[in-house]
């Protein structure tokens, strides 16, 4: 489970949220933190970048968000993030640098890196999202199990207790994910890895790995 640990999948300077993922080994210790850290770092952002639009919702003045989107707190958004036409932003939520929300995307409990894209019709969940990945359109987290049972984290080699009945997905840095995926509970993307779309993910998936199904998971070519 090494290639799981927040120091393998992320490059923290691209979030506002260091400080929160700092103090975990692996990122999902970090969801049941992401509100409380909200409210904490709000107050102390630069007036001069952000402003407070309602209880524990800080924007940077630079953001663009349209006047249909739903903005519900916790919620950190920081500068020049796009979030677009009936965006629902459920709370609890911190969306980096250049953020693309796109329309009818329903965000709850994440944490989205700079420069991250779920443009189109996408639900984040209880899920980190690494520095640039993108989610292509219809692709979602799901975040809970059919039997309401407590997420693991598996792989070949054995798995983690994770103690948490919502958890989505923790994609790496630069992770592609195709068209209408599906991501379920306690799914890890390694850095630089490509889903194909109309994939069903469960378990972890390699860094710099192209991933066509379970049965087929290939390493990319320099």
């Amino acid at each position: 489970m090494e290639q799981c640990k927040v120091k393998h999948m992320y490059d923290l300077n691209e979030t506002i949220a260091a400080g929160l993922l700092e103090g975990v080994e692996y990122p999902w210790e970090a969801l049941k933190g992401i509100s409380d850290f909200i409210r904490s770092l709000g107050p102390s952002l630069d007036p001069d970048r952000f402003e407070q639009r309602g209880e524990n919702i800080w924007v940077a003045k630079s953001a663009n968000i349209a006047k249909s989107a739903f903005l519900n707190g916790p919620l950190i958004i920081d500068e020049e993030a796009e979030v677009r036409h009936c965006a629902f932003i459920r709370g609890s939520a911190v969306v980096g640098k250049g953020c693309v929300v796109g329309n009818s995307t329903e965000l709850k409990n994440v944490i989205l890196f700079n420069l991250v894209q779920v443009p189109h019709y996408n639900y984040v969940g209880d899920s980190i999202l690494g520095f640039k990945s993108h989610m292509g359109a219809g692709s979602i987290t799901s975040n809970v199990k059919a039997d309401k049972t407590l997420v693991v984290v598996k792989d070949a080699k054995g798995q983690i207790e994770t103690g948490l009945k919502k958890f989505g997905a923790m994609l790496g840095d630069y992770v592609e994910v195709g068209c209408n995926s599906v991501l379920n509970p306690g799914s890890v993307i390694g850095r630089h890895t490509n889903i194909y779309p109309l994939s069903m993910v469960r378990g972890t998936v390699p860094a710099n790995s192209i991933y066509k199904n379970k049965n087929e998971i290939v390493e990319k070519q320099a």
